[in-house]
């Protein structure tokens, strides 16, 4: 379920994106991509041949991040500012006057659940540390802190950048608060697409391979004619749904409140529990020590989700 709503996210932003690069509609641009880009893509058996995109997609990133910082410092969204007039009225510039003491608001559990969908990966860590040439352990670690270290720069840069830009009017998709006469914004709009799509099939495929597990499906039945059937049916389930949707922080904030906090605080901590008791005589007193603290991260990943789908469910 975590990357159906990984992939539905996807989804959502490039029926956006496209949208306003296209001046069509959100069900026609996204029935487009799908059908001639997405789809292709995930039909891919090996997806070691999409690596070189995915590098093409990273500075795609950059090149946002850059253009975010550019017009923030130029100040053109400002009042009066040079494309203010083109931008809608819901996605102006608000700002308010508490100042830090807004981090205190509830509203503050909203971005933690979406943080804790930022990073997952882990559903494709197997596949990578397959695929990665000279697959040791030391290599693998150094790619995924490298990896996660410029995703911890990204995301921190242009969430900085679209709130101080934007304010409280700030979008689930920054790009949706730039004007669509905005080259600059426009060409970022061209790099995020292109990103997203050559991302689309990794997190797609975690998500089929885990509904194939769910539904028990030994592996040696996998054959490429099922793979394609599983592939035919959720990509159409998923778009259907995108379709529909339109609030993408919605989706990001809810499914962090509710999956992204059960996958990093509760399900490890309860497994944790688990081997411990199972080790019996042989656990060590550090690790029978740790039980408490390991719980003691479920009952605050149980708070913050709760709250977290609380103020999630008001967006709607």
């Amino acid at each position: 379920m975590k990357t159906c709503c990984a992939v539905l996210s996807y989804s959502m932003i490039l029926a956006d994106t496209i949208r306003a690069g296209m001046e069509v509609t959100r069900t026609v641009a996204l029935l487009g991509i799908t059908s001639t880009t997405l789809l292709p893509l995930c039909l891919l058996k090996n997806l070691s041949s999409l690596a070189p995109f995915s590098l093409v997609g990273v500075a795609g990133m950059f090149y946002t991040a850059v253009a975010m910082a550019i017009r923030y410092f130029q100040g053109v969204y400002k009042l009066a500012g040079k494309f203010l007039v083109d931008v809608a009225k819901n996605y102006q510039p608000q700002f308010g006057e508490l100042g830090a003491s807004a981090a205190l608001s509830p509203n503050v559990f909203i971005l933690i659940c979406m943080l804790s969908t930022a990073y997952m990966a882990h559903f494709n860590a197997p596949k990578f540390y397959n695929e990665l040439k000279n697959n040791t352990i030391k290599r693998y670690n150094t790619v995924v802190g490298t990896s996660f270290g410029i995703s911890v720069l990204l995301f921190a840069l242009v969430g900085s950048l679209g709130f101080l830009t934007f304010g409280s009017a700030s979008s689930g998709l920054i790009l949706n608060n730039y004007s669509t006469k905005d080259i600059l914004m426009s060409l970022s709009r061209v790099a995020v697409a292109v990103s997203i799509v050559f991302s689309f099939p990794l997190a797609f495929v975690g998500a089929r391979d885990g509904w194939l597990d769910l539904l028990k499906v030994p592996s040696e039945k996998r054959s490429n004619a099922l793979l394609n059937k599983a592939t035919f049916a959720i990509l159409s389930v998923i778009t259907l749904i995108a379709t529909q949707l339109k609030e993408l922080a919605f989706i990001m904030s809810f499914a962090g409140a509710t999956l992204g906090n059960a996958l990093i605080y509760i399900y490890p901590a309860l497994m944790f529990k688990s081997a411990v008791k199972k080790m019996g005589e042989k656990a060590s007193k550090g690790l029978r020590r740790e039980v408490p603290f390991a719980l003691f991260s479920a009952l605050l990943g149980l708070v913050m989700g709760s709250i977290g789908t609380k103020m999630a469910l008001g967006m709607l």
